[in-house]
């Protein structure tokens, strides 16, 4: 902010470099998961190898308590006034 930009460009920025790797981790896991379903599928008591519910609700709930996680300290980083950040460094 000291440099120019507004609080939601520095809001955007801090949000897409925490979410990047974890939206990559997210598919990644998903992709394991269908990979080794079927080998476990001994293991899984009242749910299908390729359950869809359980597929796609688990990463939407991790990717979102890591957007709550990272959206803290992005509303936080936009209040810091910039000449204390500056002096910080």
């Amino acid at each position: 902010m000291a440099l120019g930009a507004d609080a939601r460009e520095v809001r955007r920025l801090i949000l897409r470099q925490t979410l990047r790797p974890v939206l990559i981790g997210a598919l990644i896991g998903v992709a394991a998961c269908v990979g080794v379903a079927q080998v476990i599928t001994s293991m899984l008591f009242g749910v299908s190898p390729h359950d869809p519910i359980a597929f796609s609700a688990v990463p939407l709930f991790l990717v979102a308590v890591a957007w709550l996680a990272a959206r803290v300290p992005a509303e936080r980083a936009t209040r810091v006034e910039p000449m204390i950040a500056l002096r910080w460094e």
